[in-house]
Formats: C-alpha cells, sequence, structure tokens
C-alpha cells in the first residue's frame, strides 16, 4: 500500500500572499519553510506573530508555528516543493521588474534536486517561467531540465497565480479555481497534485504562457471596466450630475453593471499588471493602455476637486479619510488614497488631519507636511471638511447627525444620505 507522504515545502516571500500562502499549506499538514529577505519578518514569524493585517491570519499563523509545521528563514533550504511569492513591481516605464522572481530561482537552483518541484505564483509577465527554466538549466547543467531536455526531466517547472481578495485571502486561497500552467503538461501534473492537497476549488492545467496571461487579462479586464466608472464620475462632475444616482440607475438595466469609481485604481494587482500586457504588446493595447491612464488620472482630478473645496473655505480643517489601496486592510502600495493625501499633505500641511485605522503612524511620504494622523472622533470635532478617500466600514458607519454641518467631497459614495451641494461638482455634499 503507497503511503501519501506530504511533501516538504519552502516559500519564496513572506508579504502579503507569500505568508498566507504559508501558513495555509502548512495547516494542510506540509512542513514549510517560509524565506524572506528581511530579517525582522523572519523574527517575528519565528514568535508566531505576523507583520500584515488580514482576517483570522494570526491565529493561523501562530497555530502552525507552534505545531512546528511553520518557521521562517533568510535562507534556503532543500524541499521537495518550491513556491516563488515575490514582488513583481514595474519601472518608471512601466516595463516590468522580474529580477525579484529570477533572484528568489537563482537560490532556489542551489538546492534542487531530482524530483522537486518548482512553481511561480508571482504575477509576471507571459515568458516568466520560460526565463525561470532557461536559468535553472544554466545554473545545474547536472539537472535535466523540462523545455530543454529531450529526456524525462528531473525536476517540474510550473505557474499557477493566486486569485485572492485582501481581506479574505485566507477563504479564496482555498476555495477559488486556479489555472496551473506546466513547462510540459507533466509539469501541470505534478504541481497539480500539490495544489489539490489545500485546494478546494477547481484546479485547472494549461501551459504556463497561458496561465501567465490569464491572471493579467483578469486584472486588466477589472482596469478596463473601473475606467469606465472612473470617466462617467469625470462627466459628471462636468454636467453637475450625481454619478452615484446615475450609476444606480443604469445597473437596474438587466445587462448593465457598471463598477464604483473612486480616487484611482490601487494595489499590486491591477495598478500593476495591465502595464505588462501593454510592455509586451505595445501598439495592440491601446484600450489597456488608456484604462491605466484614466485611472492614473482620476487622482489629480481628485486632488483638483478637493483644492477647490479647501481654498474656497480657507478656515476650516481637512479630514481626510483613509490611506489603504481598498476598504478594510493596511495594504498601502500603489493606493490612490495616500497619493491624493499626500499631494494635498504637501499643499495644505498642518491643516490637514488623516484618519487611517489601519496605521499606527503616517508613512513616509508625509514626514515634514504639518500633516497629522488622527482618530475618527477627533476628525469630526475638529475638522469642517471631511473627505473620504476609502471606504472603510468605520467610516461608512459615521451617521449623517454627526456629519450634519461638514463640508464633504465623497470620492467613493459611502454616504449617499448626504444631499448633494448646489455648485459646479456633484461629488461635492453637505448636508442640509
Amino acid at each position: 500500500m503507497l503511503v501519501d507522504r506530504k511533501p516538504d515545502v519552502c516559500v519564496m516571500g513572506l508579504g502579503y500572499i507569500g505568508l498566507p500562502t504559508a501558513a495555509v499549506i502548512a495547516r494542510s499538514g506540509c512542513r514549510v519553510l517560509g524565506v524572506d529577505v528581511n530579517s525582522n519578518i523572519v523574527d517575528t514569524i519565528n514568535r508566531g506573530e505576523i507583520h500584515i493585517e488580514e482576517v483570522d491570519l494570526d491565529g493561523l499563523v501562530q497555530g502552525v508555528v507552534q505545531r512546528k509545521l511553520l518557521r521562517a528563514s533568510t535562507m534556503v533550504e532543500p524541499a521537495d516543493v518550491f513556491v516563488i511569492a515575490v514582488p513583481t513591481p514595474f519601472g518608471d516605464d512601466h516595463a516590468p521588474d522580474i529580477s525579484f522572481v529570477l533572484a528568489a530561482a537563482t537560490s532556489i537552483a542551489a538546492v534542487l534536486k531530482t524530483g522537486d518541484t518548482v512553481i511561480v505564483e508571482s504575477t509576471s509577465p507571459v515568458g516568466t517561467t520560460d526565463r525561470v527554466q532557461d536559468l535553472i538549466a544554466k545554473l545545474r547543467p547536472d539537472l535535466k531540465v523540462p523545455g530543454v531536455t529531450a529526456d524525462t526531466p528531473d525536476i517540474a517547472i510550473a505557474y499557477c497565480p493566486e486569485r485572492v481578495l485582501p481581506g479574505k485571502i485566507l477563504e479564496e486561497l482555498i476555495s477559488n479555481d486556479r489555472s496551473i500552467g506546466g513547462i510540459t503538461p507533466r509539469c501541470a501534473r505534478k504541481a497539480l497534485t500539490f495544489y489539490k492537497r489545500f485546494v478546494r476549488g477547481e484546479c485547472v492545467t494549461t501551459d504556463a504562457r497561458s496561465a501567465e496571461m490569464t491572471k493579467l487579462v483578469e486584472n486588466a479586464f477589472r482596469d478596463v471596466n473601473i475606467a469606465f466608472a472612473n470617466e462617467l464620475s469625470i462627466v459628471a462632475d462636468q454636467m453637475g450630475l450625481d454619478v452615484w444616482e446615475v450609476i444606480r440607475l443604469a445597473n437596474r438595466h438587466p445587462r448593465v453593471n457598471i463598477l464604483q469609481p473612486g480616487p484611482g485604481v490601487g494595489g499590486h494587482c491591477i495598478a500593476v499588471d495591465p502595464w505588462f500586457i501593454v510592455h509586451g504588446a505595445p501598439d495592440h493595447t491601446p484600450l489597456i493602455r488608456t484604462a491605466r491612464e484614466v485611472n492614473d488620472g482620476k487622482v489629480g482630478h481628485v486632488i483638483a476637486r478637493a483644492s477647490a473645496l479647501i481654498e474656497a473655505n480657507p478656515a476650516k480643517t481637512i479630514g481626510l479619510l483613509g490611506l489603504a489601496f481598498k476598504a478594510n486592510i493596511d495594504d498601502f502600495r500603489e493606493s490612490p488614497a495616500k497619493k491624493v493625501a499626500t499631494a494635498l499633505a504637501q499643499k495644505y500641511g498642518s491643516c490637514i488631519r488623516i484618519v487611517e485605522p489601519y496605521a499606527a503612524a503616517l508613512p513616509v511620504e508625509f514626514e515634514g507636511s504639518g500633516a497629522q494622523l488622527t482618530d475618527i472622533d477627533s476628525a469630526l470635532q475638529d475638522c469642517g471638511i471631511l473627505i473620504p478617500l476609502v471606504d472603510h466600514d468605520a467610516f461608512k458607519a459615521i451617521p449623517l447627525a454627526e456629519r450634519r454641518d461638514k463640508l464633504v467631497y465623497d470620492t467613493r459614495g459611502i454616504w449617499p444620505d448626504q444631499p448633494v451641494m448646489a455648485i459646479e461638482t456633484a461629488s461635492l455634499r453637505l448636508a442640509s
């Protein structure tokens, strides 16, 4: 009778995706080593603590560390499965930077043995898994690498992107479907066997390049649809219309589902990944490029509208509500709210009060501006102008009675009960 031996797993990168992934794999009974270049993160995890905010992650990490199923290190060690979950940023020209992925693959190559599986989870431009394959083949000529050797390969290499929503990462790592792309079909099957240990969603196998493109397409689709909503909000401002009312009515059509506008688009996925497609086919992506430009440009529109309100009321203190890129998380990566708040803080300094329940201190961008971090109650007491930039539940719960005498620029539509002001922009609201 065959005994199912749980593989030892090494997860490269312990950030917003890597740490939850490592913890979920450990909960399935595998022994997991998490590797990160930041020794403070490593020490924090080895104490059974976490360095990021995510629902239920603290208890899960504490439990798997105590059971000795998860530990962290700055050094790679031999394992059976290696999962690469490091950042893939872009440069000033929006060209994708896969240097962290290649650095992780270089470290892994040194400890690879026959039978191992290498899986790239980092969102990457098409062809990145091929680059990992070529790098490993170069660094380990003693191994038969899939896609390079004509013989049966010694190892498997695959690509499998995450599909998770911050705030629901632990749930969606397990329940969401997975697209598993192998360098070869054999590689895809080996990776499939691994993911079926902890994923309840359907796991569909394909080739690596198709899986890479699938993740980029998913985020570009969202970006294009958000751009429509953001462009519509700018048009509504110019026409003196309430964009939230227009969208509410339009969405009563059975085949219309307009998303909600905001101050822009943030996060490491939707605000970044469409550029990978544009970079790969610059002459054939006018729609995707334009959507990115619309969403990035919305930040400037919000800054201009907020500035007009502030300068028309110079005696009032301004409360900016939120810095995160989406509601109820502590992730500020590519956050349009932070970009707006930074610009307004640099412009109006000590008149600015910032409320961010998920921050213990203001980010470094605010140093020297004079802006202050405060709590909701203090902002409601001291500020004559309120500008919601993030739809945190704590902000949505503020009743009309507490903002009745405030000037409000509602960039998120969180207070629909606040009547529209009789001035040029429908997004500025004042309780009557």
